[in-house]
């Protein structure tokens, strides 16, 4: 039978399953804004540096009017990229999973199915923003599954 932090299943009490259940709830939602939060920081981020470039505002504060251009925004990607949330939160949901049953090979599985998925996106696109996109949504949201699994291991034990 499977095991949770060397218990087996059956055995688990049930403070510990709700602890299971309740950072896997925090592991899949929490997740996804952090994630999004991400998004916001990095096209902040362009936004600021397009308008140094261009030398539109000397003060260092973007013109929140203006939006970064589509071709280079991280967010714009995610016109290409559909279904990214829903692929996100069932990704950290099996990294989260795999990792308390004692299997870390889900990691690996997760990103390989998910890479291979969007490979037609990430090689078609002009837009390095779409492969940008890609890039820093699986590392926050494996990170943040990952670290959820740790968090729940160390409660539990």
């Amino acid at each position: 039978m499977p095991s949770v932090s060397g218990a087996s299943v059956t055995d688990m009490n049930w403070s510990s399953a709700l602890i299971v259940a309740g950072i896997g709830v925090i592991a899949v939602v929490v997740g996804g804004l952090l994630t999004m939060l991400c998004f916001r920081v990095v096209d902040r981020g362009q936004q600021l540096t397009q308008h140094h470039s261009t030398g539109e505002d000397e003060s260092g504060e973007p013109d929140d009017a203006e939006q970064p251009d589509d071709e280079h925004s991280v967010q714009a990607a995610a016109s290409t990229l559909r279904g990214g949330a829903w692929i996100g939160a069932l990704e950290r949901l099996a990294i989260y999973s795999g990792l308390l049953i004692g299997w870390p090979e889900a990691i690996a599985i997760v990103l390989a199915v998910k890479g291979l998925g969007r490979y037609p996106e990430l090689k078609n696109g002009n837009n390095s923003a779409v492969a940008e996109r890609f890039i820093i949504g699986t590392f926050v949201s494996v990170l943040w599954a990952c670290g959820c699994a740790g968090l729940t291991h160390w409660l539990i034990n």
